[in-house]
Parts: C-alpha cells; sequence; structure tokens
C-alpha cells in the first residue's frame, strides 16, 4: 500500500491541506507509472512547482536519456468556478511557471540537457462526513492514504477525511518557451 509523509509545513497534530492532499495523490501516481519524484514544493523567487518529477529510462528502467516534468496541481472542490482549476494556468502563471523551472535548471545543471515539459493533474476534493469518514478505512497518520490499488484516473481515493479523484492529467499542457 503506497504511503506518502506528510509536507515539512504540516504541523503534528494538523491534517495536511487540500493542496498538499492532492500533490500527494499525484505524486504516487507518477512513481506507480515509473516517476522518481525529485522535488516537492521547490520554491523560488518565481513561485512555487508543485512537484518535480524525472521518468526512468524504458529501455533499463535508469535515470539516463529520461524526461522531466514540471507539474502543476490544482486540487478543487466540485461546482468550482475555473474548470477543475485549469483556468487558473494563466500566460501570467504560465511565464512564472516557466522561469521558476529555469531556475532549477540552473541549479542543477545536470538535468539541464534533458528533454522537459509543463504537466498539469486536476484533482478533485471532497469532504467527507463524520459518518463516512467512520464507514470508510482510511490510514491513521493524516499523510498516509489508504489505497488498496493502484490510483486510476477518474477513480476515487480516500484520504484523511476526505475523497480524492485525479481527474485529468495534461502532459505537455503548454510550451516550454511559451
Amino acid at each position: 500500500m503506497p504511503s506518502f509523509p506528510s509536507s515539512p509545513s504540516a504541523g503534528e497534530n494538523r491534517k495536511p491541506d487540500t493542496g498538499t492532499l492532492g500533490e500527494n495523490l499525484v505524486a504516487v501516481w507518477l512513481q506507480q507509472r515509473g516517476w522518481v519524484i525529485l522535488r516537492r514544493r521547490w520554491r523560488c523567487r518565481w513561485g512555487e512547482i508543485d512537484l518535480i518529477a524525472q521518468q526512468a529510462s524504458k529501455s533499463e528502467c535508469r535515470l539516463q536519456e529520461t524526461a522531466l516534468a514540471f507539474v502543476e496541481v490544482k486540487t478543487r472542490r466540485r461546482w468550482n468556478w475555473d474548470a477543475g482549476g485549469l483556468l487558473a494556468i494563466t500566460e501570467q502563471k504560465q511565464a512564472k511557471l516557466r522561469k521558476a523551472a529555469g531556475m532549477f535548471l540552473a541549479e542543477c545543471p545536470e538535468l539541464a540537457d534533458l528533454p522537459c515539459r509543463f504537466d498539469v493533474a486536476l484533482v478533485s476534493f471532497q469532504p467527507l462526513a463524520p459518518k463516512q469518514i467512520q464507514d470508510c478505512e482510511i490510514g491513521t497518520d493524516a499523510g498516509t492514504y489508504a489505497f488498496g490499488q493502484p490510483i486510476i484516473l477518474g477513480q476515487s481515493v480516500f484520504a484523511p477525511g476526505c475523497k480524492l479523484t485525479l481527474i485529468d492529467y495534461i502532459e505537455s499542457a503548454f510550451a516550454e518557451d511559451g
């Protein structure tokens, strides 16, 4: 059963915030597909990149000749105003992500020659009522998911106090050069 620790910013007695839960879900989903999470919530003066992941080579499962993905995760409740977070990826947001990715690559020059892409993950968040929580088998640690099976696009999983669904994962959602 995959699990993910709470982010370092989460307090010991606090549940992870909605964004962290969505990022955890996407990180596990990527790992189940052979990606290695290099950084989570990487910050610089241009903003934050939710996930930076590297795909293992399909031929030998090594981190050689691989792709690098800068992943923006949008976690939203149902019936939101911005199409599940997709409309929040404005031209300005894209420009900030490109600049942040450039700064990351400057800090990690060994990765600078890899093909890069900008992906967007859309996650649906639904809080559970107390009765629903009792009926669900969830992990005891606030950062642990209780998946008994792989995460499947469009299929809900339970996390502490909520239900999460990876609605869509858009590879190369926008161009690297604007």
